[in-house]
């Protein structure tokens, strides 16, 4: 039996932990029912649940979510798109976020994924100071995909 200021009051019968509680106008708490003998507190319950919810809320404030963001490319991708893609990419990492790569094969494009394990890997080279290769690339029917992580993983 622990009272409402955290002191121990000793090993009681539960009739005797419920007197000391309605004396004190508070309730009685089990805090460890698995324990031998269980381990109960007097507590005012309806204040207790109050700061678990508000304890609760503030880990959910705390958190973040990481959102996968696609980044698309194509074969016969020209320089300054890639470098513009490149540059989405980081800005991505830098805010936290993961960055799906993906290339679409079109027609007679499926004949050469060779290309497009190129293009990929040129991808990840350019990222590869700010992102690690979470997946590396690999074709999923006419779509080819690679996942990256940012290296440093966190958001402000």
């Amino acid at each position: 039996m622990i009272g409402p200021g955290g002191e121990q009051l000793g090993i009681m019968s539960s009739v005797q932990a419920l007197q000391k509680a309605a004396e004190l106008n508070l309730d009685l708490v089990k805090i460890a029912p698995q324990a031998v003998p269980p381990v109960c507190k007097i507590i005012d319950y309806g204040k207790y649940r109050f700061e678990q919810a508000k304890r609760v809320k503030d880990a959910k404030k705390n958190q973040h979510i990481v959102d996968i963001k696609e980044i698309r490319l194509s074969l016969n991708i020209d320089t300054h798109d890639f470098n513009t893609k490149v540059s989405h990419a980081q800005r991505f990492l830098k805010e936290g976020d993961k960055v799906k790569a993906s290339i679409r094969f079109r027609g007679r494009e499926m004949g050469h994924p060779e290309q497009g394990h190129e293009i990929m890997k040129r991808f990840a080279e350019a990222l590869s100071d700010c992102a690690n290769v979470e997946k590396p690339s690999k074709m999923e029917g006419r779509n080819m995909m690679m996942f990256l992580a940012s290296k440093l993983a966190k958001k402000d």
